[in-house]
């Protein structure tokens, strides 16, 4: 007979977890793979329709035009980081083309003096940004677009619309040049991101950013100088733009100024967003902003390979950066329900 007292069966244990189910899970969760898978996609799907679109010079061609977006794509980044925005990288850009070529040129300087010069024109560009966001509180969209403006007139008052000829081959060295078949400029790109990656993800400094772009206040009360990082980022963005300038020389040859830079700014914020990078600022890395680059460069070359009037080129960057603003916006409304 049974007793009162039987005890009920033990549960059954927990199955143990699947080999690798964990990191597929992690993996999954990383913000940045959805924009890895779909520049797979996409270029598997223009490989297959164009073979001229995986040759090795149309290859070698795309990693030119990805260090230019690329850099100011990265500095761009460093700034949305701490809740800012840059307007000028681009129009900057340009105006760092002119700068040099006339350094070179009309001032008759070597060509490693004239970057330098024109490096630190830049430089002092983004601490002017800096010390008007941090010491007079003037809104970053403002003060940027001023520089925007200013230094597509100093492009125009410089050249008067036309071009500057006759610059060092040293720039055309530097922006045409290829180390075992890898374009120079996609070098220079990817140390530049690596070092941007260890900054931001393996020093102190680092972090500070993210904090600041978090909650300025909370880093303030906890001792951070958020002012210093601030005007450290709007000084890097505008030496990034600066030496994306030269790269652009090395490549045209010639100082002009014609649609250089125009519209640039746009595809660095949409390499920015569709990477991962908060608008609202205090999240994003490295990884998902030179994926969110090289997704728009394969979407560039796609369409041109493809025929396709550049018009539409425009509208797609457009939609791309739409959709990218929205996804932000929804993950940021799901980020604060969690919290």
């Amino acid at each position: 007979m049974s007793s009162s007292t039987d005890t009920a069966p033990a549960p059954a244990a927990a199955a143990p977890p699947k080999p690798g189910a964990g990191l597929l899970r992690r993996l999954v969760e990383t913000p940045e793979v959805g924009v890895v898978v779909a520049c797979v996609v996409v270029f598997t799907a223009l490989a297959i329709d164009k073979s001229t679109f995986a040759s090795a010079v149309n290859l070698q061609g795309m990693g030119f035009d990805l260090a230019q977006y690329g850099l100011i794509a990265i500095g761009e980044s460093l700034v949305i980081l701490t809740g800012g925005i840059d307007l000028s990288v681009g129009a900057l850009l340009g105006t760092s083309v002119i700068l040099a070529s006339w350094f070179n040129v009309r001032a008759g300087l070597p060509a490693g003096v004239a970057i330098l010069f024109t490096l630190a024109i830049c430089g002092t560009v983004g601490l002017i940004h800096g010390l008007a966001v941090t010491r007079l509180k003037m809104p970053p969209f403002v003060t940027t677009l001023v520089t925007y403006t200013v230094a597509q007139g100093v492009t125009l008052a410089i050249t008067s619309g036309t071009s500057i000829p006759g610059i060092s081959g040293f720039f055309s060295d530097l922006g045409q040049s290829y180390l075992a078949q890898i374009p120079v400029p996609l070098v220079l790109f990817v140390i530049v991101a690596v070092a941007a990656w260890f900054f931001l993800e393996r020093t102190y400094q680092g972090r500070q950013v993210y904090a600041v772009g978090g909650n300025a206040e909370a880093a303030r009360l906890a001792g951070i100088r958020g002012d210093r990082r601030v005007v450290s980022m709007y000084v890097t963005s505008s030496l990034l733009s600066g030496l994306g300038g030269m790269l652009v020389l090395g490549r045209m040859g010639v100082g002009s100024a014609s649609g250089v830079g125009v519209g640039w700014e746009l595809s660095a914020i949409a390499a920015a967003v569709i990477g991962g990078v908060s608008l609202m600022g205090g999240q994003g890395r490295i990884m998902g902003i030179v994926a969110g680059a090289v997704l728009l460069e394969l979407i560039n070359n796609g369409l041109t390979t493809l025929q396709i009037n550049s018009n539409y080129t425009q509208i797609v960057l457009g939609a791309v950066l739409g959709i990218a603003i929205t996804a932000d916006r929804l993950r940021a409304r799901r980020l604060a329900k969690r919290r």
